[in-house]
């Protein structure tokens, strides 16, 4: 289970970039922050349900910061 965290963050990670690349510094900012979490979870060698546990918050809170930033800070289309 840990090594699933460890892919996550991997993909994370390249979403951070091509955010970055992209130049959405917000987007990226909270991708590499997501991109930390999955890293530290892969090395803690919990039990399986507590990854289960983690995972489940990390969902809701990844998606009400998500759907924040996609709502209120990002402008579609701005600098093209």
């Amino acid at each position: 289970m840990d090594n699933m965290f460890k892919l996550c963050g991997f993909w994370t990670g390249i979403f951070a970039v091509m955010f970055f690349v992209g130049g959405m510094m917000t987007a990226s900012v909270i991708f590499v922050a997501s991109t930390i979490f999955f890293l530290l979870l892969g090395y803690l060698n919990l039990t399986e349900r507590m990854y289960m546990y983690m995972f489940g918050a990390y969902l809701m809170i990844f998606m009400v910061g998500f759907s924040y930033y996609a709502t209120f800070i990002h402008v579609p289309g701005a600098g093209h």
